[in-house]
């Protein structure tokens, strides 16, 4: 499972996006907040990258709000149905729940990682915008010969849309994807010399780049941590385990990186994705047997 490059240990990445020690609120606050959540840091902050920009392939993950039902919730019906008297939870309390479902996770996915297959920064920012609404097994038996036929972003860059359109069909919104891929290779050859930058700023740039496909780059092909990747399964399954309370991917991102240290962000993503893949899944959670059972508050569950 897993993409073929390997890096070993993870760097800090983009400043602006660490954990915002400095600004007086930390995860062991036990003030709560008013509201039926506490505002973790980070909060109603405006975004610097670009998780739903025009052309980004992946859209937008906006949910509806799920109602906040499990244990330690307000609104959760006792055995008499009395409500629960209990308050919103900590900082305090959303922190520990957050270090051990951490543990947890890592405990039963100890190889979790990208499943897209790559051999090189190009190959993964490829794969990655074809993965959108699309599965990677399903990207993965086309970039094979995608990757044959267009070995990097010079070549690609030179594509014609029907012969890429061809290609790509099978993963869905082949169009748009065709042209997000183009005008991401032109862009890349225009102003990087062909090679996929490093860099959180630079990639969100690029046509078709948002900042989920700029995390999963950063993060699987160059080792750098620069957030949590918040894709469908990561949105759903932060909101379920009470770790916000957000709809917003760039405030759910925000709400994670304030609970994981840095150096544990990119496996978050790829543990939360593989469970939300296999076990809690958005309309029957195979809650028996989930290894987070005895953490999750099982919000709109």
């Amino acid at each position: 499972m897993g993409g073929r490059v390997r890096h070993h240990g993870i760097r800090g990445g983009d400043a602006r996006w660490a954990a915002p020690r400095d600004r007086g609120v930390h995860a062991d606050d036990a003030k709560p907040d008013d509201g039926l959540f506490p505002r973790l840091p980070g909060d109603g902050g405006q975004g610097h990258g670009h998780v739903s920009r025009g052309g980004d392939p992946h859209g937008d993950l906006r949910r509806p709000r799920e109602r906040q039902s499990g244990p330690g919730f307000p609104g959760r019906a006792g055995a008499e149905g009395q409500r629960a008297v209990s308050g919103p939870p900590t900082r305090r309390a959303v922190a520990a729940r957050a270090a051990a479902i951490e543990a947890a996770l890592a405990a039963a996915y100890p190889d979790a990682a990208c499943e897209l297959d790559f051999s090189d920064p190009y190959q993964l920012l490829v794969a990655t915008i074809l993965s959108a609404q699309c599965t990677d097994a399903r990207v993965n038996t086309v970039t094979p010969a995608l990757f044959a036929r267009f070995p990097d972003a010079t070549v690609l860059a030179g594509a014609g849309q029907d012969e890429l359109e061809a290609l790509i069909r099978s993963t869905g919104f082949f169009r748009n994807k065709a042209k997000s891929l183009l005008g991401m290779a032109q862009a890349v050859v225009e102003r990087h010399g062909g090679e996929i930058p490093p860099a959180m700023d630079a990639l969100t740039e690029l046509p078709g780049v948002g900042r989920k496909t700029a995390n999963v780059v950063l993060g699987t092909a160059f080792g750098i941590a620069t957030g949590v990747v918040v894709d469908t399964h990561v949105a759903r399954l932060a909101r379920r385990l009470g770790l916000t309370a957000e709809d917003d991917p760039e405030k759910i991102e925000r709400d994670l990186m304030a609970l994981v240290p840095a150096s544990g962000w990119v496996a978050l993503g790829h543990r939360l994705i593989l469970h939300g893949r296999r076990v809690c899944h958005a309309r029957t959670p195979a809650c028996d047997g989930c290894p987070l059972a005895s953490l999750c508050p099982r919000i709109g569950v």
